[in-house]
């Protein structure tokens, strides 16, 4: 009885996870609007009797005034370039902390965590007025490097890093590895589960940026789809087949990026839960 409880209980949270995203994808093969906002409301909503793909072919453009594919690949060029970045930058910055001779490292530890409990919010102003002194306005540089480095994810590699044996890094160095050579041949491949939550952590901060990108961009040129997809609701007349085909395409990369990675994400964490 109890077994058949705890079942009941987690089919009913799986339904209520999973059901925003069928009725999302559902939706997206509706042939108009006007019948998503008819079945809206009822469990017709997670039903599509004549599903349809025009709804992509109609918003997956490079061209016109809410071109989602441009938008698309502008998210995924900013996600890949922030991911690959940010993972040399953190981890460099975590393997010199945990490992250089650093005077007030403690100190530096202090601070980064005090740079984290600062809102993202209240340095965006700032921010936006530096980037605009020097240049970059509307342009993907202004949307990856103010990112790449995070005192979250910094502090993350480094207690990964403090916890390799000293025995490795002193054999390397008796074998005349370089600083460099032995964060990249030595600490980096046995860094892989905390190198992969980094990646999902920071992807799924960056595909989700909404704040920065749309005070950041102006021109289709550059801006992001989460950006784009809200352009769908300044509107009077809301066009929900599109927006929902839209998010979708928005969703499905990401969710991609999460399969590729899961794998290491999981160890990581129960590897941590382990270690604490």
């Amino acid at each position: 009885m109890v077994d058949l409880v705890k079942l009941a209980s987690v089919i009913v949270i799986a339904l209520v996870v999973v059901s925003p995203l069928i009725l999302l994808a559902v939706a997206s093969l509706k042939p108009d609007r006007f019948q998503i906002l008819a079945d809206m409301g009822s469990f017709r909503a997670f039903w599509v009797s004549d599903p349809t793909l025009q709804n992509y072919r109609e918003v997956a453009t490079f061209d016109g005034p809410l071109p989602m594919a441009r938008y698309l690949l502008n998210s995924v060029v900013i996600l890949t370039v922030t991911v690959i970045g940010g993972i040399l930058v953190n981890s460099m910055a975590a393997f010199v902390l945990a490992w250089g001779r650093l005077p007030g490292r403690a100190l530096i530890l202090t601070l980064m965590i005090g740079l984290y409990i600062v809102p993202q919010e209240s340095i965006v102003l700032p921010l936006l007025n530096i980037v605009i002194k020097m240049g970059l306005a509307d342009t993907f540089t202004a949307q990856i490097l103010p990112w790449l480095a995070s005192p979250l994810y910094i502090f993350l590699l480094y207690q990964f890093f403090i916890q390799i044996p000293r025995e490795l890094y002193d054999a390397a160095v008796i074998d005349g590895a370089s600083p460099f050579r032995i964060y990249w041949s030595v600490f980096l491949p046995m860094s892989a589960p905390a190198l992969a939550t980094v990646a999902i952590l920071l992807g799924i901060e960056t595909w989700n940026q909404y704040l920065w990108p749309l005070m950041i961009t102006q021109s289709n040129w550059s801006r992001p789809i989460s950006v784009g997809i809200a352009s769908y609701f300044g509107s009077d007349s809301i066009y929900w087949n599109h927006a929902m085909a839209s998010s979708v395409l928005m969703m499905a990369p990401v969710l991609l990026f999460y399969i590729l990675f899961q794998r290491w994400f999981v160890s990581s964490l129960i590897s941590s839960a382990v270690k604490g």
